[in-house]
């Protein structure tokens, strides 16, 4: 019992200089920010851009697309705060889940000296005995899952729930006909982000549904493999003062964890979207989706399920389509998960129709066209 309490004062050391550490970093990153507060400034925002596009006679003038970059251009301000916000917030959740998993292996270890302790394994056996009288439909799993439950249960009332993430500015869904300017105008929002935001990624729909298998076949592979269980699992349990078969039981709850974690691997696909060497950095995140379509029933579970799980740990999306969501899916497929979509995508983005009936990229090679047949009038004019 000495061992433990002083693995357990060790770990509530380790996690005070880890807070403190956090805390530092945190004020570093505000600095940070603060510094570059002038070059953000100095950044054009999409209205911006849009009518200087237009003065510099690049692009025709249309009010639909000026009152969209209008509302881009409110998004964008309110982003600055938005980001100092959810810096906090991370921090705050890095020591929450510091916490808790200290308090989950103290109650593991708990678990594991009673499972050392004669009167436990007589109990356990009287327990085999009776487990005969378990009925045939009962899965064998069931008394694992009980016991996950009543631990995760405890540590809410230990630790606390998960910290709530401050309430994210809503994003925009821009939808009309093709050609009508939309992917221009979030393109311009995008670039504009820069500086502002440290998460932000740009996709086109085929783009994404390709990452989004390519990160599914990761993480099964990786399950297969169990990789990461191996390197967990021996780093801190291997090394307790406890017996063999002690330490085999305590393997195999880690490992169920591991295994109702992944059992949903959509939401682990979503958390991965944003980490591509930017780890460690903490703060809102943007996410562009170019001509959102629903295309078959894997295209409907998916974005349904990362969608949902970007927008419920608040990033903020702005997408276009040539259709308002509602009418995404018009073959009728997976209607009740399709309506879990279409609702959160409602809830949390702004519906903005851009209502030119002009087909500018229609227009502009026809422009393009007209110029050629002129330079090459001029040409056999003049020779």
């Amino acid at each position: 019992m000495r061992r433990i309490s002083n693995l357990l004062s060790k770990s509530k050391q380790l996690a005070a200089f880890a807070s403190l550490e956090t805390k530092l970093r945190a004020n570093a990153l505000r600095s940070y920010c603060d510094q570059s507060h002038l070059r953000r400034q100095n950044r054009p925002g999409p209205l911006v851009q849009y009518r200087s596009l237009v003065d510099q006679g690049k692009l025709r003038h249309d009010p639909f697309q000026e009152s969209v970059a209008s509302e881009l251009e409110n998004l964008l301000a309110r982003l600055e705060q938005y980001e100092k916000d959810m810096e906090e917030y991370h921090v705050n959740l890095a020591n929450w889940e510091k916490q808790r998993e200290n308090e989950r292996r103290r109650l593991l270890m708990e678990e594991v000296e009673l499972h050392q302790k004669d009167e436990y394994w007589w109990k356990r056996l009287n327990n085999k005995l009776t487990e005969r009288k378990r009925p045939k439909n009962m899965e064998s799993g069931v008394g694992k899952w009980v016991s996950y439950l009543k631990r995760e249960k405890k540590l809410d009332s230990l630790v606390g729930h998960r910290p709530t993430a401050p309430p994210a500015p809503k994003g925009l869904y821009i939808y009309g006909n093709v050609g009508s300017g939309k992917t221009m105008l979030m393109d311009m929002f995008y670039s504009a982000t820069k500086g502002i935001v440290k998460h932000r990624r740009r996709y086109h729909f085929h783009e994404a549904m390709l990452r989004i298998n390519e990160q599914m076949h990761k993480i099964w592979k990786n399950q297969i493999e169990e990789k990461p269980l191996q390197s967990t699992i021996a780093g801190w349990i291997m090394s307790l003062p406890f017996d063999t078969k002690a330490k085999e039981w305590l393997a195999a709850e880690e490992r169920y964890k591991q295994e109702v974690q992944m059992k949903n691997i959509l939401p682990a696909v979503a958390d991965m979207f944003f980490l591509d060497g930017e780890e460690n950095e903490k703060g809102a995140s943007i996410l562009c989706f170019d001509e959102i379509q629903t295309v078959d029933v894997f295209a409907i579970v998916a974005l349904s399920g990362i969608l949902s799980r970007l927008l419920s740990s608040g990033t903020i999306i702005v997408a276009t389509s040539n259709r308002a969501p509602k009418d995404l899916n018009e073959a009728g497929m997976q209607k009740e998960i399709f309506q879990k979509l279409v609702s959160k995508l409602e809830e949390h983005c702004e519906k903005v129709l851009i209502g030119s009936e002009i087909d500018y990229r229609r227009f502009i090679a026809q422009k393009s066209e007209n110029q050629s047949q002129k330079h090459i009038i001029r040409r056999k004019v003049t020779n």
